[in-house]
């Protein structure tokens, strides 16, 4: 999916990022995109923030009608996309049905997009309220692909400091503040306490995010944390783990359209705010729910970069 972006027209870059990443999904998924390029993201951005509120509600995967589309052709020879594996798996396999195969794919479809989303948001605001990680990001990325192109996915290894941008990103805004609901399948002591079997566990990603015992000025934003530093945010440092919400797709599908995006925003245009405010001026709280979004939606500016 290509999204126009007008120079000097003000954007929610929230609603522009999940256009952009819903597509990217289902181009993956199922060879389409979900949401034309002049199309309202609203309906489908709402059903993906709200997700949790939805139980009992009118099956959400309802929103996938290729789904049906797809089963009534012949068996696919050769798989184009997930859609085309999951039917042909369906074919042999009982319990690949249509209701697994829609929960699955809403499942990648929730976790892929509204972290993401809100992930990049943040990344944004942090930048546009600091002027001069935003000139080292652009930097970087002059000095590697050069001024005003778009990023590509061999270029994603070449930009420490873009990867550091995001990892302190999730780290100052985990997406998921308390991950999602564990289950103790024994009794188990941490730290003195013993949690019985079947508790529902809550891991407090947000406080463990901000802990200055384990980070040093931990309200400041400072991806130079994160340079040469081996912690990544995938689960093997347990002190800034945000994308360990159930497993490995989402995260690392993610990550790569995290860097993809937001290199490419920073790369191809200069940003201020709209209705000239100022950085200082800006909303920097958070709402709390499954998942951690600004409170004020960041609405930018695109101009023609200087140099």
């Amino acid at each position: 999916m290509k999204v126009i972006i007008d120079i000097g027209e003000a954007i929610d870059i929230g609603t522009i990022v999940f256009k952009t990443t819903i597509n990217l999904l289902s181009n993956t998924i199922f060879s389409v995109d979900l949401i034309q390029s002049n199309g309202a993201a609203g309906e489908f951005k709402d059903l993906a923030t709200d997700i949790t509120k939805l139980a009992g509600t009118p099956n959400v995967a309802d929103f996938f009608p290729c789904i049906e589309d797809k089963r009534e052709c012949t068996r696919v020879d050769t798989c184009k996309d997930m859609l085309d594996a999951m039917l042909n798996i369906s074919k042999d396999n009982e319990f690949m049905d249509k209701n697994m195969i829609q929960h699955l794919s809403l499942d990648i479809f929730v976790a892929g997009t509204d972290t993401t989303t809100s992930t990049l948001e943040w990344a944004m605001t942090e930048l546009i309220n600091n002027p001069e990680a935003m000139r080292k990001a652009k930097k970087e990325l002059e000095e590697t692909i050069g001024c005003g192109v778009p990023l590509e996915e061999s270029n994603i290894s070449d930009l420490p400091y873009l990867h550091a941008i995001i990892k302190e990103t999730l780290r100052k805004h985990p997406p998921v503040p308390f991950l999602l609901p564990r289950k103790a399948e024994r009794d188990v002591e941490i730290c003195g306490y013993t949690i019985p079997k079947d508790a529902q566990v809550l891991v407090n990603m947000w406080t463990i995010c901000k802990d200055p015992t384990l980070w040093e000025n931990p309200t400041l934003f400072s991806p130079e944390r994160f340079m040469g530093s081996d912690i990544d945010v995938k689960g093997r440092n347990y002190e800034v783990a945000p994308l360990v919400v159930g497993g490995d797709l989402s995260s690392c599908n993610g990550n790569r359209m995290l860097m993809l995006m937001l290199g490419s925003l920073i790369n191809s245009f200069d940003w201020e705010l709209e209705g000239g405010m100022k950085p200082e001026d800006m909303n920097m709280d958070d709402k709390f729910g499954i998942t951690l979004r600004e409170a004020q939606p960041l609405r930018i500016v695109p101009l023609k970069l200087s140099n």
